[in-house]
């Protein structure tokens, strides 16, 4: 039995679901019924209100904006750094793990940028997810590390003796995760998928926000996506980018209302006693970074533990991307199919205020979010259709409608930029022209796709599909592939 399965037997919903209080049965059907009701009425009318299902959308995700940028507002002119740890606070022991499967284009750009940190892990244990490629002879030649039985751990390798290997039967990332937690003997334990090159002071960043808050537990850096060079890979780049900036911004101001629950298992720091206490990785979830963190808040409103969640910006890592549309459904499918097994599992929580603003806001947000892509592709739907039959002066009033909302958005957007580049200290790729034709092209091309890779996830979730699948590499490993540069100016806000 392993040290993790106590704690996920008696944490984990899945296992032992939770009576769920009206609200959140209410707040889960809220969405889709809304969503009916709207469709009803587009039928009825020929104003601009036949368009609800839009206007609900487009009013939504405005709402979601303004209050995203309220909890921004206090950063417009104060940009403190994290207070460092005491001078006398003893260094943290932090273990990385890498979880890969047939990663041998990336292995060992992975491993040498994490071993070549300021403050390297201690430990770098690489769980090989019973890889069938030619990881072995990587890390034979690269670092004359032996392959291990199937469910053994290799010695240390005599190049780099930080490094180990855990060599497992194909399991999925979860379950290789689980197995390589009771082999760190480390405080703090670090994720980092084998796809994921941190940047300069990184590894240190992270350490140093769990030495200065005994109270953190859960921590993700901030990601910044590379998909490659060709003109359709730098274009998917181009889009993501921006996306990725949105969302990290949005993690922060979920953050302040100690709400957050997004944090990328490609790059993350766990207390790892906490993870042991609640059971470690669900791998019977698509996204078991995302589901673990439920897990960890629930832990710690039953049991009244002073427990955070936190986004470091000062610690930068740049990730392998999709880059293309397939390979972009396809992980938007996993992703979108994983929140709404997580949403499910965890309905007891959303609206309940015994969880706090996590239940009472958060929760209610998340529950609204399982409907929205399915609202976004029905009003684009709504107005193909009406262009289509000639309706053109109920058209021209909708996309009057839409360049208001695309004018707000590049407000918005132009200013979180700013702010964005003084929290993390990044400026490439984030040109004001760029954002200009990112913000007008967007909601008619890339913001479709993410929507329509949501309602595959919607499938994935109702069939129980979805797995951690083959992932075409298609920047790591490439020698034309350009690492990202982070400033450090003296006001940083982590």
């Amino acid at each position: 039995m392993s040290i993790l399965d106590p704690g996920f037997r008696a944490l984990s919903p899945r296992l032992a679901p939770r009576p769920v209080p009206l609200a959140g049965l209410l707040l889960g059907w809220a969405g889709p019924a809304l969503l009916v009701i709207l469709l009803w009425q587009s039928l009825h009318r020929t104003s601009l209100l036949g368009w609800s299902v839009g206007l609900a959308y487009i009013g939504y995700d405005t709402f979601l904006l303004g209050f995203t940028a309220v909890q921004l507002w206090p950063l417009r002119k104060t940009m403190r750094a994290t207070p460092p740890p005491p001078a006398n606070a003893p260094r943290a022991r932090l273990g990385a793990i890498i979880a890969a499967r047939n990663e041998e284009a990336s292995l060992r750009i992975t491993i040498d940028t994490l071993a070549g940190q300021d403050q390297p892990p201690e430990v770098i244990l690489l769980a090989d997810d019973g890889s069938t490629d030619g990881s072995a002879e990587v890390l034979r030649a690269a670092y004359g590390l032996e392959a291990p039985a199937l469910g053994q751990i290799s010695a240390p390798s005599p190049v780099l003796p930080s490094l180990r290997w855990l060599r497992l039967p194909h399991g999925g990332k979860a379950r290789a995760l689980n197995a390589a937690i009771p082999l760190l003997d480390t405080e703090i334990m670090l994720t980092v998928d084998a796809d994921t090159l941190l940047a300069p002071g990184a590894l240190s960043a992270m350490r140093d926000a769990f030495v200065a808050e005994p109270q953190l537990v859960a921590a993700t850096g901030v990601l910044v996506p590379i998909c490659g060079t060709r003109p359709v890979q730098r274009l998917f780049q181009w889009f993501q980018r921006y996306e990725y900036v949105r969302n990290f911004l949005s993690r922060f101001a979920w953050m302040q209302q100690h709400g957050l629950l997004l944090i990328s298992g490609a790059f993350a720091g766990f207390r790892r006693q906490a993870v042991i206490d609640v059971g470690g990785f669900d791998a019977d979830c698509m996204v078991e970074d995302y589901e673990l963190i439920h897990r960890m808040h629930r832990h710690a409103h039953e049991g009244g533990l002073d427990w955070r969640v936190r986004v470091v910006g000062r610690a930068i890592a740049s990730t392998d991307a999709p880059a293309s549309p397939m390979a972009f459904l396809r992980q938007r499918r996993r992703w979108f199919g994983g929140f709404l097994q997580t949403q499910h599992w965890n309905r007891d929580m959303v609206g309940n205020p015994r969880f706090g603003t996590l239940g009472t806001r958060m929760l209610v947000v998340k529950a609204l979010d399982t409907a929205q892509p399915v609202f976004g592709l029905v009003a684009f739907g709504i107005l193909i259709w009406l262009l289509a039959h000639r309706a053109l002066p109920l058209a021209g009033a909708i996309v009057a409608v839409m360049l208001i909302k695309v004018t707000i958005d590049l407000t918005f957007h132009l200013w979180s930029i700013a702010l964005y580049r003084r929290w993390t200290g990044q400026s490439d790729g984030l040109g004001i022209g760029p954002a200009l034709f990112a913000s007008i092209f967007e909601p008619f091309t890339f913001q479709l796709l993410r929507h329509t890779g949501a309602c595959w996830g919607w499938i994935a979730f109702l069939s129980g599909g979805g797995s951690w699948g083959k992932q075409s590499r298609t920047a790591l490993g490439d020698a034309t592939a350009t690492p990202i540069t982070v400033r450090t100016p003296e006001t940083v806000q982590s």
